[in-house]
């Protein structure tokens, strides 16, 4: 199985409004175009926002990138993995069902949901709803309000750190089935490891973490073009008096320059920028310690703390 990359992301969150003004007034991002309308319809759904009160983001040319969808309790409502076509769809879902994970492909309605050609779905051990698909709606001629630049194309609109609490069954999972390839890895405590896996040149698309015993989502992270842009960003949560849960810092694997700040749902976001990419010739590393300078607050027990609120 090929996975391109991580396509998009759903949260549940309790208070959608409080996401929007932290999304598009703090992190830069626009709103997206909400799924489900008419397609040739210039501008449609262009506030962002769903019929069942969910808010879309973008940060490119794509029609949306990030949701939130309003809830009791905030988590992980889904993530959204690209194949490249029908074919690679269908297989796919033959070979998670083979391997007895039940997997079925979505109906049209469920495309019109996320504004995709085709879409199937699955669970991983860890719970998480992940959905497989292809063909997303992109409008074109798209530019960010603030003049943010986001690394995606290629690479995906980014990644995700999941807890997991069978971290072997996970890490299977998405190697031998999805095809994800162990980048490094390191240790944030006793028999505590940060585990970072990739499926195309950037550092890491997905990281499982065995750090506490549970499920769930620890951050998203979405990468900028120029330095420049995270100071901005950086500048704009410190006038909202956002918490800043890692200061500004290096990590040692995948070298990028980021800070990692609270989200209204108590997820946290990664804003960051020089990541590293690997090439096919790539072969496992164990990192240590990992940060270069800096993150400071990123320690296991806060990495803990966020599972347990977010």
């Amino acid at each position: 199985m090929e996975i391109l990359g991580l396509g998009y992301v759903g949260l549940d969150v309790p208070d959608p409004d409080a996401w929007i003004a932290f999304a598009c007034d703090v992190l830069g991002f626009d709103p997206g175009r909400a799924p489900g309308g008419d397609a040739y319809v210039p501008g449609a759904g262009a506030d962002g926002r769903g019929a069942d009160g969910a808010a879309y983001f973008r940060v490119d040319e794509w029609s949306w990138r990030l949701a939130v969808h309003p809830a009791d309790a905030p988590g992980l409502r889904y993530l959204g993995l690209e194949v490249a076509g029908p074919v690679q769809l269908d297989t796919a879902l033959a070979e998670l069902n083979a391997a007895g994970f039940a997997a079925r492909r979505g109906d049209a309605a469920e495309c019109a949901a996320r504004a995709v050609t085709g879409i199937g779905f699955v669970t991983d051990p860890g719970g998480h709803a992940v959905e497989l698909f292809y063909g997303p709606l992109v409008t074109t001629g798209y530019r960010n309000a603030r003049g943010m630049q986001f690394v995606t194309g290629a690479l995906g609109m980014g990644h995700i750190n999941l807890f997991a609490s069978n971290y072997e069954a996970s890490a299977d999972f998405y190697t031998r089935l999805l095809g994800f390839r162990l980048t490094d890895y390191y240790h944030v405590g006793p028999d505590q490891t940060v585990n970072f896996f990739h499926v195309n040149p950037r550092h890491h698309t997905v990281g499982i973490m065995k750090v506490a015993p549970f499920d769930g989502v620890h951050h998203v992270m979405f990468e900028l073009t120029e330095l420049d842009m995270v100071g901005q960003a950086y500048d704009r949560v410190m006038d909202a008096g956002c918490k800043i849960t890692a200061s500004l810092g290096r990590h040692s694997n995948d070298r990028i320059l980021s800070f990692y700040v609270e989200s209204p749902s108590g997820v946290e976001v990664e804003i960051g920028w020089g990541a590293m990419t690997v090439g096919p010739d790539w072969t496992p590393t164990y990192r240590g310690p990992g940060d270069i300078w800096g993150h400071r607050g990123l320690t296991a027990e806060s990495i803990e703390e966020t599972g347990r609120r977010a």
